[in-house]
Protein backbone atom coordinates (compact mmCIF):
# COMPACT_ATOMS: atom_id res chain seq x y z
CA UNK A 1 0.00 0.00 0.00
CA UNK A 2 1.45 3.38 -0.97
CA UNK A 3 1.40 6.34 1.43
CA UNK A 4 -1.53 8.14 -0.22
CA UNK A 5 -3.71 5.03 0.05
CA UNK A 6 -2.57 4.46 3.65
CA UNK A 7 -3.44 8.03 4.71
CA UNK A 8 -6.93 7.58 3.29
CA UNK A 9 -7.28 4.19 4.96
CA UNK A 10 -6.18 5.56 8.37
CA UNK A 11 -8.87 8.23 8.22
CA UNK A 12 -11.52 5.67 7.29
CA UNK A 13 -10.35 3.27 10.03
CA UNK A 14 -10.62 6.01 12.66
CA UNK A 15 -13.99 7.11 11.26
CA UNK A 16 -15.34 3.56 11.51
CA UNK A 17 -14.62 3.23 15.24
CA UNK A 18 -15.20 6.82 16.42
CA UNK A 19 -15.49 7.85 19.23
CA UNK A 20 -13.28 4.95 20.30
CA UNK A 21 -9.52 5.46 19.85
CA UNK A 22 -7.01 3.40 17.89
CA UNK A 23 -3.45 3.22 19.20
CA UNK A 24 -0.41 3.80 17.01
CA UNK A 25 0.66 0.19 17.71
CA UNK A 26 -2.74 -1.16 16.56
CA UNK A 27 -2.65 0.95 13.40
CA UNK A 28 0.94 -0.10 12.70
CA UNK A 29 -0.09 -3.76 12.87
CA UNK A 30 -3.14 -3.13 10.72
CA UNK A 31 -1.14 -1.43 7.95
CA UNK A 32 2.08 -3.43 8.40
CA UNK A 33 4.32 -0.42 9.05
CA UNK A 34 6.23 0.87 12.08
CA UNK A 35 4.61 2.91 14.84
CA UNK A 36 6.95 5.75 13.85
CA UNK A 37 5.48 5.69 10.33
CA UNK A 38 1.95 5.85 11.77
CA UNK A 39 2.93 8.81 13.95
CA UNK A 40 4.32 10.62 10.90
CA UNK A 41 1.15 9.83 8.93
CA UNK A 42 -1.08 11.12 11.75
CA UNK A 43 1.01 14.30 11.95
CA UNK A 44 0.67 14.83 8.19
CA UNK A 45 -3.10 14.38 8.39
CA UNK A 46 -3.35 16.81 11.31
CA UNK A 47 -1.29 19.41 9.45
CA UNK A 48 -3.59 19.10 6.44
CA UNK A 49 -6.58 19.92 8.64
CA UNK A 50 -8.01 16.47 9.46
CA UNK A 51 -9.39 16.74 13.06
CA UNK A 52 -7.49 13.91 14.77
CA UNK A 53 -6.37 14.16 18.37
CA UNK A 54 -4.50 11.91 20.78
CA UNK A 55 -6.33 10.48 23.80
CA UNK A 56 -3.90 9.74 26.67
CA UNK A 57 -3.89 6.68 28.91
CA UNK A 58 -3.46 2.93 28.57
CA UNK A 59 -6.70 2.65 26.60
CA UNK A 60 -5.98 5.79 24.63
CA UNK A 61 -4.91 6.41 21.06
CA UNK A 62 -5.96 8.51 18.10
CA UNK A 63 -9.55 9.73 17.72
CA UNK A 64 -11.22 11.29 14.70
CA UNK A 65 -13.90 13.96 15.09
CA UNK A 66 -16.29 12.48 12.52
CA UNK A 67 -18.65 15.46 12.80
CA UNK A 68 -15.97 17.71 11.32
CA UNK A 69 -14.81 15.49 8.45
CA UNK A 70 -16.21 14.68 5.06
CA UNK A 71 -17.22 11.11 4.19
CA UNK A 72 -15.89 9.75 0.89
CA UNK A 73 -17.09 12.16 -1.79
CA UNK A 74 -18.12 11.59 -5.39
CA UNK A 75 -15.58 13.88 -7.06
CA UNK A 76 -13.99 12.78 -10.33
CA UNK A 77 -10.21 12.96 -10.88
CA UNK A 78 -10.78 15.69 -13.48
CA UNK A 79 -12.80 17.75 -10.97
CA UNK A 80 -10.01 17.42 -8.39
CA UNK A 81 -7.41 18.61 -10.92
CA UNK A 82 -9.69 21.50 -11.93
CA UNK A 83 -9.66 22.60 -8.30
CA UNK A 84 -5.85 22.33 -8.24
CA UNK A 85 -5.58 24.54 -11.33
CA UNK A 86 -7.88 27.09 -9.70
CA UNK A 87 -5.69 26.92 -6.59
CA UNK A 88 -2.62 27.87 -8.62
CA UNK A 89 -4.50 30.93 -9.86
CA UNK A 90 -5.11 31.93 -6.23
CA UNK A 91 -1.39 32.42 -5.54
CA UNK A 92 -0.82 35.84 -4.01
CA UNK A 93 -4.43 36.23 -2.82
CA UNK A 94 -5.65 36.20 0.80
CA UNK A 95 -7.29 32.82 0.16
CA UNK A 96 -4.34 30.78 -1.15
CA UNK A 97 -3.70 29.13 2.25
CA UNK A 98 -7.29 28.06 2.99
CA UNK A 99 -7.69 26.83 -0.61
CA UNK A 100 -4.63 24.61 -0.23
CA UNK A 101 -5.99 23.15 3.01
CA UNK A 102 -9.36 22.48 1.37
CA UNK A 103 -7.72 20.67 -1.54
CA UNK A 104 -5.64 18.47 0.79
CA UNK A 105 -8.79 17.58 2.75
CA UNK A 106 -10.53 16.64 -0.49
CA UNK A 107 -7.64 14.43 -1.64
CA UNK A 108 -7.48 12.77 1.79
CA UNK A 109 -11.07 11.48 1.48
CA UNK A 110 -11.03 10.44 -2.19
CA UNK A 111 -11.16 6.69 -2.81
CA UNK A 112 -7.60 5.44 -3.41
CA UNK A 113 -8.14 4.66 -7.11
CA UNK A 114 -9.63 8.11 -7.77
CA UNK A 115 -6.81 9.81 -5.85
CA UNK A 116 -4.21 7.93 -7.91
CA UNK A 117 -5.94 8.91 -11.16
CA UNK A 118 -6.08 12.55 -10.01
CA UNK A 119 -2.34 12.58 -9.26
CA UNK A 120 -1.61 11.00 -12.65
CA UNK A 121 -3.76 13.56 -14.47
CA UNK A 122 -2.21 16.45 -12.54
CA UNK A 123 1.26 15.39 -13.71
CA UNK A 124 0.08 15.93 -17.29
CA UNK A 125 -1.13 19.51 -16.73
CA UNK A 126 1.27 22.44 -17.11
CA UNK A 127 0.71 26.15 -16.65
CA UNK A 128 2.47 28.83 -18.71
CA UNK A 129 2.74 32.43 -17.56
CA UNK A 130 4.30 34.67 -14.95
CA UNK A 131 5.23 33.39 -11.52
CA UNK A 132 3.00 33.74 -8.43
CA UNK A 133 2.01 37.19 -7.31
CA UNK A 134 3.57 38.71 -4.20
CA UNK A 135 2.24 36.67 -1.25
CA UNK A 136 -0.21 38.33 1.11
CA UNK A 137 1.17 38.45 4.69
CA UNK A 138 -0.51 35.78 6.82
CA UNK A 139 -1.79 38.27 9.40
CA UNK A 140 -3.41 40.27 6.61
CA UNK A 141 -4.95 37.16 5.03
CA UNK A 142 -6.46 36.22 8.41
CA UNK A 143 -7.54 39.78 9.26
CA UNK A 144 -11.28 39.40 8.68
CA UNK A 145 -11.67 36.24 10.73
CA UNK A 146 -9.25 37.28 13.52
CA UNK A 147 -10.99 40.70 13.84
CA UNK A 148 -7.88 42.31 15.36
CA UNK A 149 -6.71 45.85 14.79
CA UNK A 150 -3.58 45.71 12.62
CA UNK A 151 -0.54 47.97 12.66
CA UNK A 152 0.81 48.27 9.12
CA UNK A 153 4.04 49.69 7.82
CA UNK A 154 2.90 50.82 4.39
CA UNK A 155 4.42 52.59 1.38
CA UNK A 156 2.19 54.68 -0.86
CA UNK A 157 2.55 54.80 -4.66
CA UNK A 158 5.32 57.38 -4.30
CA UNK A 159 7.28 55.14 -1.94
CA UNK A 160 6.62 57.24 1.19
CA UNK A 161 6.38 54.94 4.21
CA UNK A 162 4.01 55.39 7.14
CA UNK A 163 2.73 53.37 10.09
CA UNK A 164 -1.05 52.96 10.26
CA UNK A 165 -3.37 51.31 12.78
CA UNK A 166 -6.30 49.96 10.78
CA UNK A 167 -9.57 48.10 11.35
CA UNK A 168 -9.90 45.43 8.60
CA UNK A 169 -13.23 45.47 6.77
CA UNK A 170 -12.81 43.50 3.54
CA UNK A 171 -10.73 42.53 0.53
CA UNK A 172 -10.80 43.94 -2.97
CA UNK A 173 -9.20 42.15 -5.90
CA UNK A 174 -8.55 43.14 -9.50
CA UNK A 175 -6.63 41.30 -12.27
CA UNK A 176 -3.23 42.46 -10.96
CA UNK A 177 -3.45 43.28 -7.24
CA UNK A 178 -5.25 42.58 -3.97
CA UNK A 179 -6.16 45.27 -1.47
CA UNK A 180 -7.04 45.22 2.23
CA UNK A 181 -9.98 47.58 2.72
CA UNK A 182 -9.85 49.01 6.24
CA UNK A 183 -10.75 51.97 8.42
CA UNK A 184 -7.51 53.92 8.78
CA UNK A 185 -7.18 55.59 12.17
CA UNK A 186 -4.40 57.85 10.92
CA UNK A 187 -6.62 59.31 8.17
CA UNK A 188 -9.89 58.74 10.05
CA UNK A 189 -11.49 57.24 6.99
CA UNK A 190 -11.85 54.26 4.70
CA UNK A 191 -8.71 53.31 2.78
CA UNK A 192 -7.56 50.45 0.49
CA UNK A 193 -4.03 49.15 1.12
CA UNK A 194 -2.33 47.28 -1.72
CA UNK A 195 -1.05 44.11 -0.10
CA UNK A 196 2.32 44.09 -1.88
CA UNK A 197 3.07 47.55 -0.41
CA UNK A 198 2.68 46.30 3.18
CA UNK A 199 6.26 45.77 4.41
CA UNK A 200 5.33 44.60 7.92
CA UNK A 201 2.21 43.91 9.93
CA UNK A 202 1.47 43.36 13.62
CA UNK A 203 -1.80 42.16 15.12
CA UNK A 204 -2.67 44.27 18.16
CA UNK A 205 -4.53 42.94 21.20
CA UNK A 206 -7.51 45.18 20.51
CA UNK A 207 -10.56 43.65 18.83
CA UNK A 208 -11.74 45.80 15.92
CA UNK A 209 -15.12 47.43 16.55
CA UNK A 210 -17.98 46.32 14.28
CA UNK A 211 -18.29 48.32 11.07
CA UNK A 212 -20.26 47.53 7.93
CA UNK A 213 -18.73 47.68 4.45
CA UNK A 214 -21.10 47.94 1.51
CA UNK A 215 -20.51 48.33 -2.25
CA UNK A 216 -21.52 51.99 -1.96
CA UNK A 217 -18.59 52.64 0.39
CA UNK A 218 -16.08 51.82 -2.36
CA UNK A 219 -15.23 54.50 -4.90
CA UNK A 220 -15.82 52.11 -7.80
CA UNK A 221 -18.72 52.12 -10.29
CA UNK A 222 -21.35 49.63 -9.13
CA UNK A 223 -21.45 47.80 -12.49
CA UNK A 224 -17.73 46.96 -12.15
CA UNK A 225 -18.07 45.27 -8.78
CA UNK A 226 -18.85 41.57 -8.34
CA UNK A 227 -19.60 40.24 -4.88
CA UNK A 228 -18.32 36.73 -4.17
CA UNK A 229 -21.16 34.22 -3.78
CA UNK A 230 -21.07 30.67 -2.41
CA UNK A 231 -24.08 29.60 -4.49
Amino acid sequence: MNRTDRLYAIVEELRAVTPRPRSARWLAGRFEVSTRTIERDISALQQSGVPIWAEPGRAGGYVLDAARTLPPVNVTPAEAVAMAVALHRLAGTPFAGPAGTALRKLLAVLPPAAAAQAHDLARRVHLVGPGPATPVPALVADALTARRVLRLRYADRGGTASVRDVEPLGFLGNPTHWYLVAWCRLRDGLRAFRTDRISSVTALAEVAPPRELGPGDLDIPHEQLRRVSLV
